[in-house]
């Protein structure tokens, strides 16, 4: 049986150079700063996005839960849509960790109009708003890219208004390779990033926290605090490095695999995630487990497939014919 992994692009493996870059990394003690390859990759990646400094870090969570406590003081507030990882899909680490109130916008990717009217200022007798997070691409959304244009009245709104912009950027080299945007240019609107190596990039391990040299300073005490202080961490930076340095421009083949089978299935993805809607997911995707496709449920109804470097048109061809086949029996039983 064909085994074709469509659950997320967090399944990927190392590739080949990839191990060998890593067997040969330079190593040092991290905590301490010594480790060459560690500052090499957070060097290169706070200058792709245009900020003077970067943490690495274990995880995208991680990443995620210190930059919000960097731009939201205990007991602020932070908002952002109601599906967004942070306060979704990180177990509450927000308000446990940070004591942060969240607060959510209706719907999926975020507009001016819809963040304006929900701020809240001081003196109202309520937690003013200090942060607005933003997801680039958005998960729930299917991978769905918000336009610059957006981020950047975006960033205008919260500018006037004396509120920071976090940018939960797990796959936005996703959105760079999509739009053309330079990846400077969503940096810049950001006070800070948490953008993921281990998804489409195709690393074993970890994010990188991208913001200001004082607020990376902040970060480094964050992260010890929570336990995610690492050594010889060189091994695992050395793997970033290298996707970073010839895994990025691939994701094109990502989206266009995608692409792919969403024609088959009727959807149009903008990146590398294909939603889809079906009466029951938890059937539908033992269903597709059964004939070798492996599938993400996200909810009672939808399903998603997540396109990454481990699977090839092949693996495409087999996951199109047999889910196109599932949803021509679910269409005959209700026609039925």
């Amino acid at each position: 049986m064909v085994l074709v992994d469509l659950r997320s692009d967090t399944l990927t493996r190392p590739t080949p150079g990839m191990r060998t870059a890593m067997a040969a990394a330079e190593v040092g003690d991290d905590v301490y700063g010594e480790d060459p390859t560690v500052n090499a990759l957070e060097e290169q990646v706070a200058g792709l996005f245009g900020h003077e400094a970067a943490v690495f870090v274990p995880s995208g969570t991680m990443g995620n839960q210190i930059c919000l406590r960097l731009v939201v003081p205990p007991a602020g507030e932070l908002l952002c849509d109601a599906d967004a990882h942070v306060v979704t899909y990180e177990h509450g680490g927000a308000a446990q960790h940070g004591g942060i109130q969240s607060r959510t916008v209706a719907g999926g990717l975020l507009t001016a109009e819809a963040v304006a009217a929900e701020l809240r200022p001081e003196g109202w007798g309520t937690v003013p708003t200090a942060a607005v997070s933003v997801e680039q691409t958005h998960n729930r959304a299917g991978g769905a890219v918000h336009a610059v244009a957006v981020l950047q009245e975006l960033r205008d709104l919260t500018a006037a208004n004396g509120i920071k912009l976090h940018c939960d950027g797990a796959r936005i080299w996703n959105a760079h390779v999509a739009s053309g945007v330079p990846l400077e240019a969503y940096g810049r609107l950001f006070d800070s990033l948490s953008v993921c190596l281990s998804k489409g990039l195709g690393a074993p391990v970890g994010s990188v926290i991208v913001t200001s040299a004082a607020l990376a300073a902040e970060a480094r005490v964050l992260r010890k605090r929570l336990g995610g202080g690492m050594r010889q961490a060189g091994i695992l930076a050395a793997a970033g490095l290298f996707a970073v340095d010839h895994q990025l421009e691939r994701l094109a083949e990502d989206h266009a695999r995608a692409a792919t089978l969403g024609a088959q299935l009727g959807v149009t993805p903008q990146t590398n995630i294909v939603p889809l809607t079906v009466p029951d997911a938890r059937v539908f995707a033992a269903a597709a487990r059964e004939q070798g496709v492996l599938l993400g449920v996200v909810g009672p109804t939808r399903v998603r497939m997540v396109l990454h470097l481990d699977v090839d048109d092949v693996g495409v061809r087999h996951a199109a014919d047999v889910l196109r086949s599932l949803l021509d029996e679910l269409l005959a039983d209700h026609r039925g």
